[in-house]
């Protein structure tokens, strides 16, 4: 899966450590070029992975999910560029709003 694809889920578990429900977003694009693009992908993902939250369909999906905490993890395969460090705080404290943690990471191999 990658960003392109909006309306899918790219990736669904429970983090054995906190018991978090983590749905992730693998982000492959670079921030050097057509930026503009990049958030507005990034922001139509976002908001399928918030509508796969509150309608429900995650339960469906993914009945371990009851009663679990939520977090969407942006896995980035390129360093985020200022402007998208700003988005990404703007989001969080959206979606933290909706009782979800957002968090962005860069991709490692470790």
């Amino acid at each position: 899966m990658s960003l392109d694809q909006t309306n899918v889920v790219d990736a669904i578990g429970v983090d054995e450590a906190t018991g978090e429900l983590v749905l992730t977003i693998t982000d492959h694009l670079e921030w050097t070029v057509r930026v503009d693009e990049h958030l507005l992908l990034l922001q139509e993902k976002l908001k399928s992975y918030l509508r796969f939250v509150e309608s429900g369909e995650m339960l469906e999906v993914y009945s371990d999910a009851k009663g679990r905490a939520v977090l969407i993890d942006v896995v980035c395969k390129y360093p985020p560029s200022q402007l998208a460090l700003g988005f990404y705080n703007q989001v969080a404290k959206i979606v933290d709003g909706a009782g979800i943690k957002l968090q962005h990471r860069l991709f490692s191999a470790d």
